[in-house]
């Protein structure tokens, strides 16, 4: 039954069109220009609190670049000992580099400015505010640098509507109502639940609804609590 339920399941593709940019047009816009390389917006910095989308905008660009992308998680990944001065370097969670991952990126970014390369990057502060060597920090202030805000709750709920939309059903309000006054309020908690009551859902052969979904919910917190 789980096989047939994740068989059932529509994809929901990491893209720029599942991005709701609320106020951060402007950096959303400029990582388009990177990706079109132009030169104008070759380094690009982007920092903010958790769940305001700064991972999904890199794997965004990442997935549209296909395989001459390099994306690096620096909590868990290593980066790589060399690029070629073209080559494109996307590196989230900075902020988590050891002192040798430091240096590895601070050479590696010089490789790129030096030649016509690319550098996307996050973390959760401004450059100079991360726990870095400020050569590291002046690097990373040197392109664009972009605050990415939390959505207000009307964004919230489009991003909400326009998710459910690529499971394969229609969100209410009322639903919608529910999940921002009963759920954390992070789009990634916000799109689990989704996520969760659409695979009941399915496996029930029953549409979404407000009464399924507090169900879900409240069995989840139940599991959580156990």
């Amino acid at each position: 039954m789980k096989q047939l339920v994740l068989d059932l399941l529509l994809p929901a593709p990491t893209n720029f069109a599942d991005f709701v940019a609320g106020d951060n047009a402007e950096p959303l816009y400029q990582i388009g220009q990177w990706l079109i390389r132009d030169p104008h917006a070759r380094s690009i910095y982007l920092w903010g609190e958790a769940g305001t989308g700064k991972s999904h905008l890199l794997h965004s660009a990442a997935r549209q670049l296909g395989t001459t992308a390099n994306l690096i998680d620096c909590r868990h990944d290593s980066l790589p000992n060399e690029l070629p001065a073209d080559g494109n370097l996307l590196a989230d969670h900075v902020d988590a580099l050891d002192e040798a991952g430091q240096i590895r990126l601070f050479d590696l970014y010089n490789t790129l400015k030096e030649g016509s390369g690319r550098f996307l990057a996050a973390g959760p502060l401004p450059p100079m505010l991360l726990p870095l060597r400020i050569d590291l920090t002046t690097r990373l202030g040197w392109g664009l640098v972009y605050q990415i805000h939390p959505l207000s709750d009307a964004d919230k709920g489009k991003a909400l509507k326009q998710r459910a939309n690529l499971l394969g059903f229609e969100l209410g309000d009322d639903l919608v109502d529910y999940l921002l006054l009963h759920a954390s309020r992070d789009l990634p908690s916000l799109y689990r639940h989704l996520e969760a009551v659409n695979t009941v859902a399915l496996s029930r052969k029953k549409p979404v609804t407000l009464s399924l979904l507090r169900s879900v919910m409240q069995q989840d917190q139940l599991a959580m609590d156990f």
